[in-house]
């Protein structure tokens, strides 16, 4: 039986200086969840993270914005799962990834932080990796040694588009998404992103 999802963390770097960046593609989708839903953010330090409650007839799920840099997401993470103790298979963790082009987006559970570094703070602080990923695909610069400023610049209007239009697309699977009913979300998702592909070769 799926098991819901009970905490959604989106990963970026806090402040106005960072919000438009690639990197802050997490924060996109959370602030996109909250508005659907007429929800706001709220300070929290003892978590050291921006939270809101979702509550839907059927269950509870809390959303959070690290108040941390990204390389030190996990604390929130571990702080909010430690103190309504969240199993680390029902957290999401939303965030930006190069390997997937701009507008793409696939889930995934567990697996390794793939040079990210705010995974790579949460698998160090939780002690593990089993939690759900929602990646959103922001495209790649090219050459390894650009990685670091490309994804604290900020997308061209092109692929801003896309990428907005793929989190506010993705607001279609949120229950499925909630009730944990992951392979029916990825099932969704992997053949929106197929359709897309075949436009484009069109």
């Amino acid at each position: 039986m799926p098991l819901p999802i009970r905490l959604i963390t989106g990963l970026g770097n806090p402040g106005p200086g960072y919000y438009a960046t690639r990197h802050n593609a997490g924060f996109w989708f959370v602030d996109t969840l909250a508005g659907r839903f007429n929800l706001s953010f709220r300070a929290e330090a003892k978590f050291n993270a921006e939270i809101c409650r979702l509550t839907t007839p059927e269950q509870e799920c809390w959303l959070c914005k690290p108040a941390t840099y990204m390389n030190e997401s996990g604390y929130a993470v571990q702080s909010i799962s430690g103190f309504y103790r969240i199993p680390l298979g029902q957290i999401l963790i939303v965030h930006d990834d190069i390997d997937l082009e701009a507008g793409s987006i696939r889930l995934k559970q567990g697996g390794g932080h793939g040079g990210h570094n705010g995974l790579r703070d949460i698998i160090r602080q939780t002690g593990d990796n089993s939690f759900v990923r929602l990646r959103i695909g922001v495209g790649h610069p090219g050459s390894r040694e650009l990685v670091t400023p490309y994804v604290l610049g900020q997308p061209d209007a092109d692929d801003l588009a896309l990428i907005l239009t793929a989190i506010n697309s993705s607001m279609e699977i949120i229950t499925l998404l909630l009730e944990g009913s992951l392979q029916k979300v990825m099932n969704r998702l992997h053949k929106k992103n197929r359709q897309k592909e075949e436009d484009e070769d069109r």
